[in-house]
């Protein structure tokens, strides 16, 4: 089974970027620009882990988390905020809900171990 990785930013290059840098993983990726089409790829494409922004279009990257822990096909799904937004409260909210929390810029040797040991739980694999 190949991993599936949902990656939700309204910017373009930083998609792109973070794909580049997981490749070594050997995933599919699915990637939504908002946090609407983020709600309907995780309930749609059944990813095995979700990178997510805080700051998105039409509904934030908190709200499509507390959303997504709501429903019982997407409650399990692991989520990895990365974010600009740095502040003690924000991390400590997202963190509630989520796995780890990336301050942007990413530490991309970081993230791709992060997600690695995800997965590797995820799938069952040591």
């Amino acid at each position: 089974m190949v991993p599936r990785i949902l990656i939700v930013d309204d910017e373009g290059e930083f998609i792109e970027l973070v794909k580049f840098r997981l490749t070594n993983l050997h995933c599919e990726f699915l990637v939504a620009n908002d946090g609407v089409h983020a709600l309907s790829q995780a309930r749609e494409g059944k990813p095995n882990l979700i990178l997510l922004d805080i700051l998105l279009p039409d509904l934030d990257g908190l709200s499509v988390c507390e959303i997504l822990r709501r429903q019982p096909a997407t409650k399990k799904i692991p989520i990895i905020f990365m974010s600009a937004l740095s502040s003690s409260v924000t991390k400590r909210t997202a963190i509630m809900n989520a796995e780890d929390f990336f301050t942007k810029p990413l530490d991309l040797n970081r993230l791709e171990k992060r997600v690695g040991e995800i997965l590797r739980h995820q799938l069952g694999v040591n």
